[in-house]
């Protein structure tokens, strides 16, 4: 006869077993990040998520590499509740060439959580310029902690990874001569998306090689404002990208 004792045990023929306990189970999604907006970028991406906590590696090559002797920094995001899929190009509906954040955010939605190289990892963090990564290469591995949004997005196929920062020479005179609708001290290239890859259900436990960069972070708490702050945030990574702010300047 069995029987129920307690939370954790039962009874088989009158002596007492420990029930074995519960295994959490993890779930693996994986992007391909695609280019946007004339990219030449690429790259793939492994989320493991176990309950919130999420181990992330990231390869990407291709993206712009410098401007005088500054590191470019590509701010990128797992974007969530959208329609969970990366933006074509009728999303320009200004007519200038490029799919701005603004233009593309019907498609993949507003920053989840943000994929910085250390620190914070809010929706409040997504233009905190010196703990994104730089260059013409990501190598990223990271565990963090996402908040609910962004864990609810990902298991619901809604959940988008873009990566933000275009090279100006290769967009339209148009487009050159244009200020981020979300920061406007800044040209349109430094927030317009150059990859995008929609996360899906994992085909192989395969991840990409490599990624040195890697901490601790969170997400707790639900941002709902528009993709990109203006705030203390900004300002906190502005002094990075003075410099390439005032290169971007001389071709407008």
């Amino acid at each position: 006869m069995l029987a129920v004792l307690a939370a954790g045990s039962v009874a088989f023929g009158g002596m007492a077993l420990a029930a074995t306990p519960a295994v959490a189970a993890t779930q693996s999604y994986e992007a391909t990040l695609a280019p946007l907006n004339g990219s030449s970028a690429s790259g793939t991406l492994m989320l493991t998520l176990d309950g919130n906590t999420a181990t992330i590696t990231e390869k990407a090559s291709g993206l712009p590499a410098m401007f005088g002797s500054d590191p470019y920094p590509h701010v990128q995001h797992i974007h969530i509740n959208g329609q969970g899929t990366c933006p074509t190009m009728s999303a320009d509906t200004d007519g200038d060439g490029v799919i701005s954040t603004t233009e593309g955010a019907p498609a993949y939605g507003p920053i989840g959580t943000t994929l910085s190289t250390s620190g914070p990892t809010t929706a409040a963090s997504g233009t905190v310029l010196n703990i994104a990564p730089s260059g013409a290469t990501i190598d990223y591995s990271r565990t963090i902690t996402l908040d609910a949004a962004t864990v609810s997005s990902i298991e619901s196929n809604t959940a988008v990874i873009v990566v933000h920062g275009l090279d100006p020479m290769t967009l339209s005179a148009k487009a050159q001569a244009e200020k981020s609708e979300l920061v406007p001290s800044l040209p349109l290239a430094a927030t317009s998306p150059a990859l995008c890859g929609a996360l899906a259900v994992a085909q192989t436990s395969a991840v990409p090689a490599g990624g040195a960069q890697t901490g601790l972070g969170g997400t707790s708490g639900t941002e709902d404002g528009v993709l990109f702050v203006l705030g203390g945030s900004f300002l906190a990574g502005s002094a990075l990208f003075f410099g390439l702010r005032r290169k971007f300047a001389t071709v407008h």
